[in-house]
């Protein structure tokens, strides 16, 4: 059998890795060609191809902000002026540069933007605000909901219907 299905679709083979990965991204390749019934190079070569592919597009850990010094996440809805084209790409840059900015949505309904941030201290959050958003001539407001407990984060796709 080959790699993988023809014109960069995914097989089922691919799917379990990408399930495994996902649960648990140290899992050894041994490992885990003996839960698909592949060699060890042969899911070497899988993951390689995902990755130049864009299929996998990191390999991080997940770290939680409390425990380490990060104890505030907030949700902000961006409301802009203009949605020309170029205003609306500074935004996009802007956003995705500063590292406090851990998620970034370009969103349909009232808002333009949602943004996910963690932050020390509310005055961290008031410096983010005067940078991003009061620096920003095209921001025209923006709404602070300040999450009171994580039920679930996490960037794990469903994989069923692939």
């Amino acid at each position: 059998m080959g790699d993988s299905s023809e014109g960069g679709r995914l097989d089922s083979f691919d799917l379990a890795i990408l399930d495994i990965l996902q649960k648990d991204n140290g899992t050894p390749q041994r490992v885990i060609g003996e839960r698909v019934n592949l060699s060890p190079a042969a899911v070497h070569r899988r993951i390689r191809r995902m990755q130049e592919e864009g299929v996998i597009v990191g390999n991080f850990a997940v770290v939680d902000p409390l425990r380490v010094g990060l104890p505030l996440t907030i949700v902000v809805e961006v409301h802009v002026e203009s949605e020309r084209l170029d205003l609306l790409d500074a935004a996009k840059r802007s956003f995705a540069a500063d590292p406090q900015v851990q998620q970034c949505y370009y969103v349909t309904g009232e808002a333009d933007f949602v943004l996910i941030v963690t932050v020390p201290s509310m005055s961290a959050y008031d410096a983010l605000t005067r940078r991003l958003f009061f620096g920003n001539n095209n921001v025209k407001r923006f709404r602070t909901l300040v999450v009171m407990d994580r039920i679930k984060a996490g960037l794990a796709v469903t994989l069923d219907n692939a």
